[in-house]
């Protein structure tokens, strides 16, 4: 297994994120993308789930939701997450934690456009994480939609991205005898990155 170190890192995590990305991607790795996201919510119960990392710069990682789904009701309760990201026959990991705050309606609105009809389909259709009887209620939803708008849907107003800012990145590179490597980067109060070791 290759070793990780600091002079092997770029100086910007955003930077270095994406490399480790599109490293998954060339690969092959299967969902490449796809990355946890914890929250908890107004009483620090917390909750964990899959979503797909949909823009990564140095304003921090983004993803798109419901904003009436359960993960956007606990990140208004309580505006911080933590991702990973985890790329098991890389033996990598990328771990990030930081507030959050919502995506302009401008970057939501552009990444809507780009999505499958299908998928804008379900984005009005679906409410998201509310009980319902049976799936056939969906499929009724959808066809009520797409009967609606023939002509194609814009982005609902309950539905945009979210950011997590980069406060902390940690990259973890396994290692032979558990000895792995992790790397953090922590934000230094005049917005520079040092990059620290963690003991496995």
């Amino acid at each position: 297994m290759q070793g990780l170190d600091v002079p092997d890192l770029h100086p910007d995590p955003a930077v270095q994120v994406q490399e480790w990305v599109d490293a998954a991607v060339t690969a092959g790795v299967a969902e490449p993308t796809a990355m946890t996201l914890a929250t908890a919510d107004v009483l620090g119960r917390p909750s964990v789930r899959a979503v797909l990392l949909k823009g990564l710069d140095e304003r921090g990682a983004v993803f798109y939701t419901n904003y009436r789904s359960a993960k956007a009701r606990d990140l208004d309760a309580n505006p911080q997450a933590a991702l990973a990201l985890v790329w098991p026959t890389l033996y990598r990991q990328v771990r990030i934690t930081g507030p959050v705050t919502r995506t302009s309606e401008a970057e939501s609105d552009t990444y809507f456009a780009t999505r499958p009809p299908g998928s804008r389909l379900s984005a009005w259709a679906s409410p998201q994480s509310a009980v319902i009887a049976e799936r056939a209620d969906l499929t009724r939803r959808v066809a009520e939609v797409a009967a609606r708008h023939p002509d194609g849907l814009p982005r609902p107003a309950h539905w945009g991205g979210y950011r997590v800012a980069l406060e902390q990145v940690e990259l973890w590179q396994a290692r032979p005898d558990r000895l792995h490597d992790r790397l953090r980067y922590a934000q230094c109060d005049d917005g520079s990155w040092r990059i620290e070791r963690l003991a496995p």
